[in-house]
């Protein structure tokens, strides 16, 4: 009997193209589409979900739409929210793929009798017999490499995830799907948080929370001017400040306790150090010595070198040997050695 396989299908290529590959390998594969937002989302909309069923009928697997919107709203979107309102940038990605695709769709695929559930993530994941841990790594693609997403899965989720793009690049995936005459070949995929699908956070935040007027300040808590919120506003932010002067002023701290933005000149964005919280281990058991890693602090930041450092609680000291650019509380730090993810934790 071959293993059943659940697939996360978005009705995207990258989801499509991992259906494809599991089905050429001899897996029983179950399509599953999540249902997560109605709100003028820009995923699982109608579209996809259409999208997603048509490529499972050329594929010739099953396919079902699992509806975990509640799930969503309280884990994701009322986080999103609540960050904010905290003066933290968020990131619903990496909260998305731990606690929903990673938590809730695959407790869903086990109940239906999947052994594994695959994504069409770019990432790698192998046991290593010798550490006998689940190890996370950069996928093939450096340009798409997602593992920084899935940095906050625990051993349970990774023991349970396929993920069969890990080998292949992006127009590889396209061209696995064209030749299999995949409708969504060619589709197109959006950068945005995909339920705010018009870019606008303070918008969609103000609907739902109370948003206060605040005083702009600079350095030395002179006031400068008036803000809508500080949900309009994260660290390194120039734009949508309102004080010209000779040189551009940027975001440099955002004060929840007293509904402050600190303003300043962009030297003053450049840190050596941050502290990170609520810390996830993969390539090893636990920080118990000082190690030298690579850290991104953000998904498009370049991996800069550092030295990981353990402290009472569930934090670590990073310091890096060369200062960073917008540091940003809220924010993933994700520890590499190499192509390999040692952990990641919360940038506070």
């Amino acid at each position: 009997m071959s293993v059943r396989v659940v697939v996360g299908m978005s009705g995207g290529v990258d989801s499509s193209a991992a259906a494809a590959i599991l089905k050429n390998e001899g897996y029983e594969v179950v399509g599953l589409t999540m249902k997560l937002w109605d709100d003028g989302s820009r995923c699982c909309s109608i579209e996809d979900v259409y999208d997603a069923k048509r490529v499972a009928a050329q594929l010739g697997i099953p396919h079902y739409v699992v509806n975990l919107k509640e799930n969503f709203e309280k884990e994701v979107v009322n986080y999103f929210i609540k960050e904010y309102l905290s003066g933290r940038t968020p990131n619903p990605c990496v909260v998305c793929n731990s606690k929903i695709k990673f938590g809730s769709f695959l407790q869903k695929a086990i109940e239906i009798g999947a052994k594994f559930v695959a994504t069409g993530h770019y990432a790698k994941v192998e046991h290593n017999h010798g550490l006998n841990r689940y190890i996370l790594k950069k996928g093939k693609d450096a340009d798409k490499d997602q593992s920084y997403f899935l940095a906050m899965l625990t051993q349970d989720s990774l023991s349970k995830t396929i993920l069969p793009l890990s080998d292949y690049t992006k127009d590889e995936a396209r061209r696995i799907a064209s030749q299999m005459g995949l409708k969504v070949a060619d589709k197109s995929e959006s950068q945005e948080v995909c339920f705010v699908p018009d870019g606008n956070y303070a918008n969609f935040i103000g609907r739902r929370a109370n948003l206060k007027e605040g005083d702009i300040v600079d350095k030395d808590g002179n006031i400068l001017g008036k803000h809508g919120g500080i949900a309009n506003y994260t660290i390194g932010q120039r734009r949508g400040i309102g004080k010209p002067r000779d040189k551009p002023f940027y975001v440099t701290k955002i004060d929840a306790n007293t509904n402050t933005v600190v303003v300043g000149d962009e030297e003053d964005l450049y840190s050596k150090y941050l502290i990170a919280r609520d810390l996830n281990w993969i390539g090893i058991e636990k920080l118990d010595k000082e190690i030298e890693v690579q850290v991104k602090i953000r998904y498009k930041h370049e991996p800069a070198a550092a030295n990981l450092y353990p402290r009472d609680g569930d934090e670590v000291l990073i310091e890096f040997k060369e200062p960073q650019r917008a540091i940003t509380p809220g924010q993933l730090a994700v520890f590499y050695s190499d192509d390999i993810v040692i952990g990641g934790g919360w940038i506070s």
